[in-house]
């Protein structure tokens, strides 16, 4: 297997300017920048918040890095320590050195990744391809995520053509006038394309080839093998999956699972409703750390 990188220097040197002029722009404030070696390749992650307690660990979506996280630093940072990672293989400021193949390898990575850091216990919060690497990696490394927040993960459910259609139109609505950009978002379901600087990012990745492995979806002997304290949130309008079906689904295979459906959020559920997922995120970390703090805001219970 091939492995992820830029087609040429030209095309990585304009990309390493965009990310960097990015990180400074959208992320301010203190944070501690570190390249972490793994077998899979160098990892960069960014590092804020308080030196104790149990890291919130984030994972992008597809396409992303940890520069997509950046309206949620602050008010986690506040709380918790936060850790944002630039997963292996994907446009960012890490680089991959050897294939990812499945599931497992992903699994792998991480893993290496959070021990190479010193972290015994974790919180994961992944966003789509993000949860679905730390659902691998709680299956695979059962004793070091204490808990997951799952925001409209992948590899609940059959990717359709639905989905596919999503990606394709949202990356050419990308790249539209920026006047033009809120009409399309709205008629898409896709926020995120209304954010600026990371439209900017992306458009500069463009002479970045991906080569990891679709998201494929976990078996029923897989979801069951989880175990963790998990919360999910679903956009009621997904474009990834079906959110009453994939509710139900989880319900039956993890009981335990609180899941939620944000209703009028798409797959964009980190910028179509940023306030539902800080406080998931916030529930879960403060339930971790012995608090009580209720989940509040526009979901619905499902199941």
């Amino acid at each position: 297997m091939r492995i992820s990188e830029f087609r040429n220097g030209k095309a990585e040197a304009r990309y390493r300017t965009a990310y960097e002029g990015a990180l400074d722009r959208l992320w301010p404030g203190e944070r501690t920048s570190l390249d972490i070696p793994t077998g899979y390749g160098t990892t960069r992650v960014h590092r804020a918040g308080p030196a104790h307690g149990t890291p919130i660990v984030l994972l992008p979506g597809s396409g992303g890095n940890a520069l997509m996280w950046h309206s949620y630093i602050e008010p986690l940072a506040a709380r918790h320590p936060v850790i944002a990672v630039d997963t292996v293989g994907e446009p960012g400021a890490s680089v991959q050195s050897a294939p990812v193949a499945d599931g497992r390898d992903a699994a792998d990575w991480l893993e290496e990744l959070l021990a190479a850091l010193g972290l015994p216990a974790v919180h994961l919060v992944g966003c789509s391809y993000g949860g679905w690497i730390a659902l691998h990696h709680r299956i695979r490394h059962p004793g070091r995520a204490t808990g997951l927040t799952l925001v409209d993960s992948a590899g609940l459910a059959d990717l359709s053509p639905r989905f596919y259609r999503w990606i394709i139109l949202g990356g050419l609505a990308a790249l539209a006038p920026r006047a033009l950009r809120p009409r399309l978002a709205r008629k898409l379901g896709n926020s995120a394309i209304l954010d600026t600087e990371l439209m900017a990012l992306l458009r500069a990745s463009a002479g970045f080839r991906r080569r990891l492995p679709l998201a494929a979806t976990l078996t029923d002997d897989e979801l069951r093998a989880v175990g963790a304290p998990v919360l999910a949130l679903l956009g009621g309008r997904s474009a990834l999956h079906d959110a009453p079906t994939t509710a139900e689904r989880l319900h039956r295979l993890l009981p335990d699972a609180e899941v939620h459906t944000v209703p009028d959020a798409g797959h964009s559920l980190t910028t179509d409703d940023p306030g539902a997922v800080l406080t998931g995120i916030l529930t879960m970390a403060a339930r971790q750390a012995g608090r009580t703090d209720g989940l509040n805001g526009p979901v619905e219970r499902t199941g």
